[in-house]
């Protein structure tokens, strides 16, 4: 009789230290890039500002210029 213990404990822990390992590399790598620190919103708020501004009877969807409202 063989016994597998061995060889799926060991995968079972290779497994967890190679996905444990990519996620702090990633951690680490996202932090040096500058998405977690006191400027990382400001991507979302360039983006925003950068939107044309809506006339006050459009839907939230349609664009001033160029837009297709279904007209």
């Amino acid at each position: 009789m063989t016994d597998y213990t061995y060889q799926s404990v060991f995968f079972a822990y290779l497994l967890f230290a190679v996905l444990a390992g990519l996620a702090v590399y990633f951690f680490v790598r996202s932090v040096k890039d500058g998405y977690l620190g006191p400027n990382s919103e400001d991507p979302k708020f360039r983006m925003l500002e950068d939107d044309p501004e809506l006339e006050p009877h459009q839907p939230a969807g349609a664009l001033r210029h160029g837009g297709s409202n279904g007209n």
